[in-house]
């Protein structure tokens, strides 16, 4: 395989960094890099926040639950979905425009997760790690409110960025065979238990690992409970009403 191919095949979430702090210019590089991901209509739908201030770091260290790597990295961004600027834009030129459309929101989050992955991969090619963070959406308003995010903007993801202090195991993913259907959807449940098997004896034997679990049953509190359950109140209250 071509080095770009093995770079993606080799990522790995990286939640310990050392000191050394990334060049400016080479983070402004990074940022470019994110901007030449696809986008739906050229709407460029993001915001990207780029948290420098150490007592918001660890404030939102704390909200995001306890999360301390997002105080230590070398650099913590925050990528919001952003229809403010766009709309906005269409109104001065003119435009009769409608807000809080189910498909903005959409639009709006997947420009912001293309963008970031497209950092990810600019970062990792220049030995940086980085980790994501979800867990922002834990307090989203709290979020909101330290960033001075006006609305129809909303954080979806944080991201740390810095130099590795560890080198994990890359987890395995699904076989392809799973993910990748022929023409029609398929049952895979036998390719689940098998893959089931395998997380099994990853998580036994990989570096200082003791978690007796698998696939399946880590998904456990994403399907059993009402997770984030405060998100839909948030967005809506923020202008994405999904209509």
């Amino acid at each position: 395989m071509n080095p770009t191919i093995e770079l993606l095949k080799s990522h790995r979430s990286i939640r310990q960094f050392t000191d050394r702090k990334i060049p400016h210019e080479l983070l402004v590089e990074l940022i470019r890099a994110g901007q030449a991901a696809a986008t739906s209509n050229h709407v460029q739908a993001y915001t990207v926040i780029h948290v420098k201030e150490p007592a918001n770091r660890e404030k939102i260290a704390d909200l995001a639950g306890g999360q301390s790597y997002v105080a230590t990295a070398s650099d913590f961004l925050v990528f919001c979905a952003d229809m403010k600027r766009p709309t906005e834009a269409a109104e001065r030129s003119g435009a009769n425009v409608i807000r809080g459309m189910t498909e903005q929101l959409v639009v709006a989050s997947v420009d912001a997760a293309l963008m970031a992955q497209n950092v990810v991969i600019a970062a990792e090619s220049e030995g940086l790690g980085i980790c994501y963070i979800g867990g922002i959406r834990n307090n989203p308003q709290a979020i909101s409110d330290l960033l001075h995010l006006p609305e129809h903007v909303y954080p979806v993801f944080g991201l740390c960025l810095g130099y590795p202090a560890a080198d994990p195991d890359v987890k395995p993913r699904l076989p392809v065979e799973a993910i990748l259907k022929e023409d029609y959807y398929t049952d895979d449940s036998e390719l689940v238990a098998a893959f089931d098997d395998a997380m099994q004896s990853y998580y036994g034997e990989r570096r200082g690992g003791n978690k007796d679990s698998n696939w399946s049953k880590n998904l456990t509190p994403l399907f059993s409970s009402k997770l984030r359950a405060h998100m839909r109140e948030f967005l809506t209250k923020r202008g994405f009403e999904m209509k």
